[in-house]
């Protein structure tokens, strides 16, 4: 029997495992989550406490309920396109995004309309919007890396040259491509690391001094036109996402990575639906990010050793203290990244997007996947690329087209 056998069946009769593997496991999924978070953060002004304690509760509640590595990460189309516009797409229409998204999944997990939905939204349909979703990371990444300012904040170098933005990125680039494997030092935590330290060294703290405590959290009171500017610009093309992957793939990579393991009882498409539903309504209410599951996710915590719920337990309990004590500082800290820094983190989580299209087999379902992301790039609401990649992919399998 192998040491991962062993220690499958040891996790079914204790439940949670407190070690240091298991801590490393709890880390694996940073390299995903901390780039979006941080960039939402910076760009859409959302309260650090607010993101991090949703993120800790719901990291707790996961850890709870299913005693698995189940992550918990940001929806990547609602990152991506609050990312990329950000006059657009505020604090308030994020919040509504939260409320409406975690509505909408409480409805489908009681209806059942989970697995039904899984059919629409076939393979190429989720393969198309991930790709779009990774070059508009790549595209702000890009820019960000370019840009001929140094700090998000406005604060300017002291040395006044603004290409050193550029030049700082470079450096970024090459040592996250080092580090990409590195189980010790994950990468995205080598960057920020990094990007904290030159920007002290550049004068990013701009006078700022370090408080302890939260950030400000307040209930949001969206619009009219927020609802609707949620409704169609994040939830439709971030609908088919989570449900293919979020509920019905994570479901089967928790089947492939757990066989016959008693605690999949509750590793349901259904039953993601609903945790994921009663996760994000309060958060929405307050402005924090919307939240999901993941197979990407599941696979990350497994491959770097997390094997039961006490991952999620140790990693929702750092982000819960780090919100309450240290919201205030930890926002300076931030404000301290440099922009090259941060277009480094979000390129590389664009680049764990792109490559997922690589599942697809037929000429026929790559050119779905095509169609969608090079509408997605063109026209700045995505529900459009979401609507005509469903319309044709349902066309060319009913009229039994080849391309």
């Amino acid at each position: 029997m192998n040491n991962d056998a062993i220690a499958g069946s040891a996790d079914q009769k204790v439940g949670f495992r407190f070690d240091r593997v298991e801590l490393a496991g709890s880390f694996g999924d940073l390299g995903t989550m901390l780039p979006i978070v941080l960039a939402m953060i910076l760009i859409n002004r959302l309260s650090p406490t607010m993101v991090f304690l949703a993120f800790g509760v719901f990291y707790l509640l996961t850890g709870y309920y299913y005693r698995l590595p189940v992550p918990v990460q940001p929806l990547k189309a609602v990152a991506a396109i609050a990312i990329a516009y950000p006059a657009q797409i505020t604090e308030s229409v994020i919040g509504a995004a939260g409320v409406i998204f975690g509505g909408l999944l409480l409805l489908f997990a009681v209806t059942g309309l989970v697995d039904k939905l899984a059919k629409i939204f076939t393979q190429p349909v989720v393969r198309g919007i991930q790709l779009a979703l990774g070059l508009v990371f790549l595209r702000k990444g890009i820019q960000l890396i370019t840009d001929p300012h140094l700090f998000l904040s406005g604060s300017a170098s002291r040395f006044g040259d603004h290409s050193i933005n550029l030049i700082l990125g470079v450096v970024v680039f090459g040592l996250v491509l080092l580090l990409l494997d590195n189980k010790k030092l994950p990468a995205a935590i080598a960057a920020v690391g990094v990007g904290i330290l030159a920007g002290l060294m550049l004068g990013g703290l701009g006078g700022r001094t370090f408080a302890f405590g939260p950030t400000p959290v307040r209930l949001i009171a969206p619009s009219a036109h927020d609802w609707w500017i949620a409704f169609s610009m994040l939830i439709l093309p971030q609908i088919p996402l989570t449900i293919g992957n979020a509920c019905v793939g994570t479901a089967d990579t928790c089947a492939v990575l757990f066989p016959k393991d008693p605690r999949l009882g509750k590793t349901s498409a259904g039953r993601f639906a609903w945790t994921m539903g009663i996760a994000n309504l309060p958060t929405g209410l307050f402005g924090g990010v919307p939240m999901c599951h993941g197979t990407g996710g599941l696979a990350a915590h497994y491959r770097f050793g997390a094997r039961t719920g006490g991952a999620l337990l140790m990693i929702g309990t750092i982000f819960v203290v780090l919100a309450l004590a240290f919201g205030e500082a930890g926002m300076t800290l931030l404000t301290l990244i440099p922009n090259s820094v941060l277009g480094v983190l979000l390129i590389f989580a664009g680049l764990e997007l792109c490559p997922l299209i690589r599942s697809l087999k037929t000429n026929e379902e790559y050119f779905v996947a095509l169609l969608i992301s090079g509408i997605a790039l063109t026209v700045p609401n995505m529900a459009w690329a979401f609507g005509i990649g469903i319309a044709v992919d349902i066309f060319i399998r009913k009229a039994k087209i080849k391309i």
